[in-house]
């Protein structure tokens, strides 16, 4: 494993194939939560075929922290993110690969009371819940950190919490689901849904047809404009957000930790992964003003987390010049930008550089390795939407994990499975309805940690 993340339009195609005629599910989108959808259905004798546009996990899925955190979450997604950890060790055992997987916990330093006071208020919600989340005093957040520069009024800490590297992690997983039995084929853009009599009957991509009555479409950042050109209307817009690499270091911390300024994790390569604390961008667009009222909630609970950009580069899923109507035997939006690849924000990978080193200052000299950037989708409630739809019977949705999607990701798949076979998902889902949006339902933020 090398500490640059590989995945680009330049990675050599792993997953190829004909394109099979018939399938029982097709899967829309290479990141972790198609592939483990694809694995789960493999896994349960379903003819299950995945279709990538570009490459297996090149877009938010191997440029997010690489975190596996069931710190901070929703109280609704908890219990997914606990059945997660787990699959994330069996899933872990499964392949020959070192993906890094590491129990090494996760730390939200506490700038001041007003941080302890959440972080207190969310610990319940982990002990209701059988999670060993517990908050350190100022002198226990000095003894687990050692050498910081900076005194914190204390910490939350959830000891079993864990990270993985993203770029070498989801690669592996696809590697499973192949085994297991699961077709994939990279470098195959799905164009739009074959729909008959208001029912799913097979999928239209690029390279032909293939007939099916069930879909599930985890397309991330673009599964909006996907469900768009079919006249399905989803409050979904992505937010960039920029990561580094330092070269490598002493270990100050085994696990993720993050103040306000700045989060950071080790890697396997004895570097450390940068990002800004509670940062990131948007680039405003068509959606971004359609959307609008459904984000108001979360702009007022939060109104300087988000610094607005006038425009997007030409062929993000929310430009302007984006088509949001096409034709099956068009080229379409996905084919124009296989992989979303933003700039990071070269301002902000110089601050959380000098961050991390004003916060560890007994640290040795380093450099920034590498700087990258992905696009994370969000929901106006900042929880994803995993649900059948009404509408286009045949189609479920499990998109919009607003930068929870990696950890979370195996048991997500697992109830992705599930519900396209008709089966129970084994969880409370009301929380992640898709009619949420359309019922009257306040937008009801989760715990901003």
């Amino acid at each position: 494993m090398t500490a640059v993340f590989p995945i680009t339009a330049a990675t050599p195609v792993t997953f190829a194939g004909a394109l099979p005629d018939t399938a029982d599910v097709v899967v829309i989108g290479g990141g972790v939560i198609g592939v483990c959808t694809a694995l789960f259905l493999a896994r349960e004798g379903h003819r299950v075929v995945l279709l990538e546009k570009g490459r297996i996990s090149a877009e938010q899925s191997s440029r997010n922290w690489g975190w596996i955190r069931q710190q901070g979450r929703d109280p609704d997604e908890l219990p997914i993110m606990k059945e997660a950890n787990q699959l994330w060790r069996q899933l872990a055992a499964e392949t020959n690969v070192d993906i890094g997987l590491t129990q090494g916990g996760v730390t939200y330093l506490a700038s001041d009371a007003a941080a302890m006071a959440r972080y207190e208020a969310w610990q319940k919600i982990a002990s209701d819940q059988d999670v060993d989340t517990r908050i350190l005093s100022q002198k226990q957040t000095d003894s687990l950190i050692p050498n910081m520069s900076r005194r914190y009024a204390g910490a939350l800490y959830t000891p079993s919490d864990m990270r993985a590297e993203p770029w070498v992690a989801v690669p592996a997983l696809a590697g499973i689901a192949v085994r297991d039995g699961a077709q994939i084929i990279e470098n195959c853009a799905v164009r739009c849904l074959d729909i008959e009599t208001g029912r799913i009957k097979g999928v239209l991509t690029e390279k032909g047809r293939i007939e099916t009555s069930q879909v599930v479409l985890a397309g991330g950042a673009w599964s909006s404009l996907f469900l768009a050109n079919h006249g399905v209307k989803l409050p979904q817009l992505s937010v960039r957000a920029t990561v580094a690499a330092t070269t490598r270091l002493p270990v100050v911390f085994q696990g993720g930790a993050a103040d306000d300024k700045v989060a950071f994790r080790l890697r396997k390569d004895r570097g450390y992964t940068l990002a800004p604390g509670g940062f990131h961008e948007l680039f405003v667009g068509p959606s971004a003003f359609r959307s609008l009222p459904k984000f108001l909630t979360q702009l007022r609970a939060d109104p300087f987390g988000t610094q607005f950009l006038p425009a997007a580069p030409k062929g993000y899923p929310d430009a302007w010049g984006t088509a949001r109507r096409w034709d099956a035997d068009m080229v379409s939006p996905f084919e124009d930008m296989r992989i979303l690849n933003p700039r990071p924000n070269a301002g902000k990978v110089q601050t959380i550089t000098d961050e991390f080193s004003r916060l560890f200052p007994d640290l040795p000299d380093f450099r920034v390795s590498c700087a990258w950037a992905g696009m994370i989708d969000t929901m106006p409630d900042l929880v994803p939407v995993i649900d059948t739809v009404a509408v286009l019977p045949g189609l479920t949705i499990g998109t919009g994990m607003s930068g929870h999607g990696f950890g979370i990701g195996p048991a997500i798949g697992r109830i992705l499975a599930r519900l396209a076979t008709g089966r129970e998902s084994g969880h409370a889902l009301t929380r992640f309805r898709f009619s949420r949006f359309t019922d009257g339902s306040a937008m009801d933020l989760g715990p901003a940690l």
